[in-house]
């Protein structure tokens, strides 16, 4: 896993003009089973797939926290939302909330999340490869290559069940 972690951003960076066509065609005619082929392949790739031998996203990247997560996670950690924030939150370039660092702080040694019962719905959805109305997030979908190692193999999936001329 790790020298397909070290690799991956170069991989994912040869592919990108290829991927970026590719969605940008299921976006423009979205085949009618694309949420069921979309689920297909993710739960195929998560059986092969442990997220606790990887946990990429959680040392590259943050989620964005929304107010519900800061509630539930502020009350999880016997804060107010506001001491939450002012302790690991900032507003990003967009005014949205987001981790002061990464990796994420709530990441143990041991890849586990010591929040997970209430991690941001963000974090519950990644890699979004499962997400109704797949074709929608293309600009993601392009990110999220090339940080988790499962979202790239899908998308490599993907192109060879839908050869989308």
């Amino acid at each position: 896993m790790e020298d397909f972690l070290k690799d991956l951003p170069k991989k994912a960076n040869q592919k990108h003009q290829e991927n970026k066509k590719f969605l940008a065609k299921l976006k423009k005619k979205p085949p009618k089973n694309l949420d069921y082929l979309m689920a297909d392949l993710h739960e195929k790739e998560f059986r092969q797939t442990d997220c606790l031998n990887c946990a990429n996203c959680c040392k590259t990247t943050g989620p964005l926290f929304t107010n519900a997560d800061i509630e539930r996670i502020a009350k999880k950690l016997r804060l107010k939302p506001a001491q939450f924030i002012d302790a690991y939150l900032r507003l990003d370039e967009d005014n949205d909330y987001v981790l002061q660092n990464v990796p994420c702080v709530f990441l143990g040694t041991d890849n586990y999340c010591s929040i997970y019962d209430v991690r941001p719905k963000a974090c519950r959805e990644y890699p979004h490869t499962d997400r109704k109305k797949f074709h929608q997030i293309n600009n993601l979908t392009l990110k999220n290559v090339a940080i988790c190692p499962a979202a790239y193999n899908i998308v490599e999936a993907m192109k060879q069940s839908l050869p989308i001329k």
